[in-house]
């Protein structure tokens, strides 16, 4: 049978005529209201013993031959959702060292080939020359459109060619567990926007936030810690995830495994929808490392227990411990 990955990876089809029996069939409308009720989410907080039984699940699905759930009350292929990797034993241990060593490259770490390689430098060059036109606070808000509009309208910036649209949304609508990641993805589509009318700039950041309960979480750690709190990043477009994503693989000759352990792809980061990071007046670039915690502002918020993180220390997500990045449930 194929890997997890590679066999979610092929996509779902209609399994009706892969049926020989009516006994099989049962048996996959049987396990098809619990596979297709199965998030990333949901999985997160499960128990040893849950967990257990969902890889079950997924065991008698495979064993079935099939790469979808058939839904019983409509009677059509349904996709299973991307779920957490099975960790057990020595598995579960080159997870931790790999989540743990987030930045070092590890066996089995998916790099892109020279050709995708080089489109994501040009690629990257352009997202940069974008931001240098319009300034660091727009181009937190800007939409894919918007970018690829401004791009060809701006002779400083260059328009994208038709092989860096491919890639990038190659690498956006290309599964991120097929390299490592294992979050939800609040934005599904490449050109999702930012509703300006929605967010608020927050005074001497630089940074904004959606309006409701984000703002008022900020609000409300501000008022409990004081002005050492400060915001160090909030609402990301997917063009800003991507050029964040894009430098990490970069950085890392390449290696999307490495780059998606320190930060997640473009569609996938709730900075888009909710979230956003806190740091302390004065503690520059430690504010983004795990030395964060020795903070005073850490400490206080951990002490109040009113800091929700979005990766807490060893999650399941594949994403490295980030004690700044507040959790914001919309």
């Amino acid at each position: 049978m194929p890997g997890w990955a590679e066999w979610m990876h092929k996509g779902s089809f209609r399994i009706a005529n892969r049926c020989n029996s009516m006994k099989r069939r049962e048996f996959i409308r049987s396990l098809a209201g619990v596979a297709v009720s199965l998030t990333p989410a949901s999985l997160l907080g499960m128990t040893p013993s849950a967990m257990a039984q969902v890889h079950e699940v997924q065991d008698a699905l495979m064993e079935s031959g099939e790469s979808a759930a058939l839904s019983a009350a409509e009677g059509r292929a349904v996709p299973l959702p991307d779920l957490p990797p099975r960790l057990r034993g020595r598995e579960l241990e080159n997870y931790l060292h790999r989540l743990r060593a987030f930045n070092a490259t590890h066996d089995g770490d998916v790099f892109l080939d020279a050709k995708r390689f080089d489109l994501l430098r040009s690629a990257l060059a352009r997202f940069e020359r974008i931001q240098k036109t319009i300034g660091f606070g727009n181009f937190y808000l800007l939409s894919f459109d918007e970018a690829v509009h401004l791009a060809q309208s701006r002779a400083e910036v260059g328009a994208f060619t038709v092989d860096e649209l491919d890639f990038l949304e190659q690498i956006f609508y290309e599964r991120a567990l097929l390299y490592g990641f294992y979050g939800e993805k609040p934005m599904k589509n490449l050109t999702d926007q930012i509703d300006r009318s929605e967010v608020v700039k927050v005074p001497n950041s630089g940074n904004h936030l959606y309006r409701g309960k984000p703002l008022e979480m900020y609000t409300l750690l501000r008022r409990r810690v004081g002005s050492k709190l400060i915001l160090t990043s909030g609402v990301r477009s997917v063009v800003k995830q991507f050029m964040l994503f894009l430098s990490k693989i970069h950085e890392g000759n390449g290696n999307l495994s490495r780059a998606s352990r320190s930060l997640a792809p473009p569609g996938y980061s709730y900075h888009g929808i909710s979230d956003f990071d806190v740091g302390q007046t004065g503690y520059g670039q430690h504010n983004f490392t795990e030395k964060f915690v020795e903070s005073e502002v850490f400490k206080h918020l951990h002490a109040m227990g009113v800091l929700s993180l979005r990766y807490p220390r060893d999650n399941l997500t594949g994403v490295r411990f980030e004690p700044w990045h507040v959790k914001v449930d919309v």
